[in-house]
């Protein structure tokens, strides 16, 4: 009986060991602030003031090592996630927001930590989609602070919204 009892300890940590080993965690942003031009410019730049948020962004987020960073593909994006991918030494990808969680991102990303840059209307969505609920709605064009964080395991599917300020 005692053997059996420690066989069972025994499976059940590597269980867990093994569940938590395969844990994807999703970071989600908000690029930040964009020069405010005519609609005929839908690519804009970063102000001052969003290339100081985008360090900011970095600064927060230097105790997590991510293993891929993402990004829409506009300059906003791009520039907001560049001075994280440089501090972790990784590449930005680009990702399509009409297919943000298809079945290609799911296994690139899988078991990884990874942070994703987009918009103030496919964040949420993303992560909604991530999550397979709809939790979190379109953020106003004035919030720049959300940061949502989305752990996936076997057992479960977690998320928190916190608001990072300036």
């Amino acid at each position: 009986m005692r053997n059996l009892f420690f066989a069972l300890l025994f499976i059940f940590g590597i269980q867990t060991v093994t569940a938590q080993s395969e844990t994807t965690t999703y970071y989600f942003i908000r690029h930040a602030d964009k020069v405010l031009t005519n609609k005929k410019d839908r690519d804009p730049d970063l102000t001052k003031k969003g290339y100081a948020r985008a360090q900011n962004w970095a600064k927060v987020l230097s105790d997590v090592k991510f293993d891929m960073v993402y990004s829409s593909n506009y300059k906003r994006t791009i520039e907001t996630a560049r001075p994280t991918a440089k501090a972790n030494d990784v590449e930005i990808k680009i990702y399509n927001p009409k297919k943000p969680f298809d079945k290609k991102f799911q296994n690139d990303t899988k078991g990884k930590t990874v942070l994703i840059v987009g918009h103030s209307n496919s964040s949420p969505t993303f992560v909604n989609t991530v999550l397979g609920k709809s939790k979190y709605e379109e953020i106003d064009e004035s919030n720049y602070t959300n940061l949502y964080i989305v752990h996936i395991n076997k057992a479960s599917k977690t998320s928190t919204l916190l608001h990072i300020g300036d």
